[in-house]
């Protein structure tokens, strides 16, 4: 999507097919499995629609693109978080964004908006190094099942108040009212099973799981919204960029 895309219910906008605009995204959804690079369904407008069309664009121009897992690297396990403070515009809720590496391999990402409103960029940070925590935790256990064992895994926040509030033990008026379950973040630092470290925002590898990826190349994004690059594809995704 474009960086500048923001999207809401557009309740006055025009009703579009809702049953293409379901295949459309059940398109998507299978894509990301291999696509980590393309992370609303409900009574779809045309804003929603055109959103999704210039998805398809983008991966029309990117078919060659995908996930690559080499051989014989060090399997070393570690976890990226990060979060885009209030940017649902409907319930202003935040977006969390988790990946987790296995040597040089992504795993596991995620994408997905928090359930609760956060007061704070800050708190917003802690509930999803919170989520990535739950994560890295899991597959520590499923592996060691496979003879891998990790001491402290390597969490990099690039928030440096989300990681003072982890490593902080006393609760005070800042983040008590922050949901119970979150703070097994601070109780598994304290045990040794994690160890939280600051990332600048540049290096922060969860930050494409938070918002649209900004195309680095000059003229390229115009080309591809205007449809004049081409490239192979499905069938079902050229009909739906060539509209």
């Amino acid at each position: 999507m474009s960086t500048n895309t923001a999207l809401d219910a557009d309740e006055d906008g025009e009703v579009v097919d809702q049953k293409e605009f379901r295949e459309m995204i059940g398109s998507l959804l299978y894509l990301t499995a291999i696509r980590p690079d393309i992370q609303f369904a409900a009574s779809p407008r045309t804003s929603h629609r055109q959103a999704v069309k210039r998805i398809f664009k983008y991966l029309k121009f990117n078919t060659e693109l995908g996930l690559w897992y080499s051989s014989g690297s060090f399997l070393s396990l570690r976890g990226f978080s990060d979060a885009d403070h209030a940017s649902c515009r409907i319930d202003r809720k935040s977006t969390s964004g988790t990946c987790q590496l296995l040597g040089t391999s992504l795993v596991s990402w995620s994408s997905r908006k928090q359930a609760s409103v956060a007061l704070s960029t800050t708190e917003a940070e802690y509930v999803a190094a919170a989520s990535c925590c739950s994560q890295l935790l899991w597959m520590k256990a499923t592996l060691s099942d496979f003879g891998l064992r990790f001491g402290r895994i390597p969490l990099l926040v690039d928030s440096t108040f989300a990681i003072s509030v982890a490593k902080n033990p006393v609760l005070h008026s800042r983040t008590k009212h922050i949901d119970v379950r979150f703070h097994f973040l601070r109780d598994h630092y304290g045990k040794g099973d994690i160890d939280l470290i600051h990332v600048v925002s540049a290096n922060q590898l969860a930050d494409i799981f938070t918002k649209p990826l900004e195309l680095q190349v000059e003229g390229v994004d115009n080309a591809l919204i205007k449809g004049r690059l081409r490239a192979n594809g499905p069938a079902s995704l050229l009909f739906w960029c060539d509209e």
